[in-house]
């Protein structure tokens, strides 16, 4: 391995770190104690260092929101693959995408809520955006309906979804009506 190698291999891990550390951290504490000060004390590097790979807090965001949306991307398809049938993968989809909202609140607000600097619904959306949404497209298209465009409709399931996250977050709905929730919007909208 040439020493540019050795170096490259060290800078990613370095960048993984942070990002791994900023996550547990936000997770732990929320996205307010996530400043370079506490992450290089956490990661023992210097703040010199953590400017080496991000700019600052919203470049870090970002790449937490993108790390959280390839996981997102791979549990919605590890769910739906192993559903038989299209209201049961629907269904299947709609829990999971809630059960990793609640399961990982400061990644779903790093995804959805903060600026990370991200694009949405752009030709330069990074990929790992693309992907989470075309996971939900994925499931979704063929439910659409006659005369309706599958993406707007992903993108309609989709805002409900977040709704119903956020608003049981928030203790605006009670949580104990999830399942309730994700039945009626299944039904109303899944029409077989």
């Amino acid at each position: 391995m040439s020493v540019q190698e050795r170096k490259e291999r060290e800078r990613a891990s370095r960048e993984r770190l942070i990002v791994a550390t900023a996550r547990e951290l936000a997770e732990q504490k929320g996205w307010d104690a996530v400043t370079t000060r506490q992450l290089a004390e956490r990661i023992e590097y210097s703040q010199p260092v953590l400017y080496s790979h991000f700019r600052g807090k919203r470049e870090i965001i970002g790449a937490v929101a993108l790390e959280g949306a390839a996981e997102m991307a791979a549990a919605l398809r590890a769910v739906t693959s192993a559903a038989d049938g299209l209201r049961v993968r629907v269904t299947a989809l709609a829990r999971a995408y809630l059960d990793f909202a609640e399961r990982n609140p400061a990644v779903y607000d790093a995804m959805f809520q903060l600026d990370g600097g991200l694009a949405f619904a752009r030709e330069d959306t990074p990929e790992p955006l693309k992907d989470a949404f075309a996971a939900l497209l994925e499931n979704l298209g063929e439910v659409a309906g006659d005369g309706v465009h599958p993406a707007l409709f992903t993108e309609t399931f989709w805002a409900a979804l977040h709704g119903l996250a956020t608003l049981t977050r928030a203790r605006r709905l009670p949580p104990e009506d999830t399942e309730r929730r994700v039945e009626l919007l299944v039904d109303r909208l899944v029409v077989v």
